[in-house]
């Protein structure tokens, strides 16, 4: 993809959001630095806080943006039942949020943030993915086997899980991963045509 001279860095430290970002083939540099800290109130709608973490991440940023370089941040929510699952802390979470998606279907909603020293531009996508029934000895297998405390709502649909336990997806299957990689395409071809 020609960005026409332009700087990509990815603020995100995830492995998967570095895979899917260099599988459109853009060469970029990964810069995690940020003074951001996430928290929001509870008042805020859940459909609107991957975007407000997003941004957060996105302008605190450790430093000003020079011209010619695009930033980007991301974040990834699973929300069921208007309940919001994070990044589990410990064993005992993300088997909780394991057992309660068994047999459910949840929402995947990541919001994008693009910026450069003049535009700013913040995406969202949601999926909907339903999940079988998981029996408690699957649930400890997966967690034993990928340990999956860095992902939102403890699953990784790339891993186990996913070839196991996923019955359906509606909606784009890398929003899941953590990257629509399809809007953020859009969005840095139009980045890539400004001066």
């Amino acid at each position: 993809m020609d960005l026409k001279g332009k700087h990509v860095i990815l603020a995100s430290g995830s492995p998967r959001r570095r895979e899917l970002l260099a599988g459109l083939g853009i060469e970029f540099e990964v810069d995690t630095n940020t003074c951001f800290k996430e928290d929001f109130s509870p008042v805020i709608p859940h459909s609107e806080v991957p975007a407000l973490m997003s941004e957060g991440k996105s302008h605190g940023f450790w430093r000003p943006l020079e011209k010619g370089e695009i930033l980007i941040t991301s974040d990834t929510m699973v929300l069921l039942d208007k309940f919001i699952m994070g990044k589990p802390s410990s064993r005992e979470e993300a088997e909780d949020m394991l057992l309660k998606l068994s047999g459910r279907v949840h929402e995947v909603i990541t919001a994008v943030t693009i910026r450069d020293a003049v535009h700013e531009e913040t995406v969202t996508d949601t999926t909907m993915v339903t999940f079988r029934e998981l029996s408690r000895e699957e649930i400890d297998y997966y967690i034993d086997t990928c340990r999956p405390y860095d992902k939102a709502g403890a699953y990784g649909i790339q891993e186990w899980i996913g070839y196991a336990a996923c019955t359906g997806i509606e909606g784009s299957f890398y929003n899941v991963m953590g990257f629509p990689v399809h809007k953020v395409y859009e969005e840095l071809v139009k980045f890539a045509g400004y001066e």
